[in-house]
């Protein structure tokens, strides 16, 4: 997965905070209670994000219907294995991010690493 822009972000936000897929318009409404977009300007956004996978569309009524593909936690893991796989040295990385977690991460790491693979 590519890393969002900013417009495109706030777009994700939208429908990742949303319990049902959402037309073009219902997306714009939501941004726009924040700053003015143009409706073209949302539907380009949202093709982009389908484009890149990080929406998926489904035509309802003459009308395309967007939800994310993944949900924010997904998308967010996938970004941190991004990250890792990029660098050189994985372990100095890991390291250092083990350093800077609170304690109520670890403990939540530790639980997730001591259960069995395939387990939630």
């Amino acid at each position: 997965m590519q890393r969002l822009g900013e417009l495109e972000a706030s777009v994700m936000d939208v429908l990742w905070n949303s319990a049902e897929p959402l037309r073009v318009r219902q997306v714009l409404e939501a941004i726009n209670q924040h700053r003015a977009l143009a409706y073209t300007t949302v539907m380009t956004v949202l093709d982009n994000l389908h484009r890149k996978e990080w929406v998926v569309r489904e035509m309802e009524n003459r009308a395309y219907h967007y939800r994310a593909a993944t949900t924010r936690e997904e998308a967010t893991a996938q970004s941190l294995r991004e990250l890792l796989d990029a660098s050189d040295d994985r372990e100095s990385v890991l390291l250092h991010f083990a350093r800077s977690v609170t304690e109520e991460e670890s403990d939540i790491l530790r639980k997730a690493l001591r259960r069995k693979p395939g387990k939630r």
